[in-house]
């Protein structure tokens, strides 16, 4: 019988590409389809699509208000894609601060 932390170990083992893959603009729908029973992914996939649909965001208000504006979203959330795929990659279920509430909302 194996304890809790090596299941959790093989949780995030089994998940690990696939939340990184959740960091990837609209790859973010790949983990939410084929692995949203492990818990490490779900967490990731949340997080990765709230960054895409503000990129999408940034891109409409870029048309609006001109390219200055794209490249500013797609700086602020390519940092915080890094910090997701760090955290990823780490093992960890590290929220990124600015998006955690809404991560929260979205019921899969």
């Amino acid at each position: 019988m194996m304890n809790a932390s090596s299941e959790d170990s093989d949780i995030i083992l089994d998940g690990k590409i696939y939340a990184v893959i959740a960091y990837l603009s609209f790859f973010c729908f790949i983990p939410l389809i084929f692995k949203r029973d492990n818990p490490f992914v779900l967490f990731h996939g949340k997080q990765g699509l709230v960054l895409f649909l503000g990129q999408l965001v940034f891109c409409v208000f870029g048309i609006v208000f001109g390219l200055g504006f794209i490249k500013f979203g797609f700086f602020v959330l390519g940092v915080l894609a890094l910090f997701g795929i760090f955290s990823a990659l780490n093992g960890k279920y590290s929220p990124i601060i600015i998006i955690s509430e809404l991560t929260k909302q979205i019921h899969l």
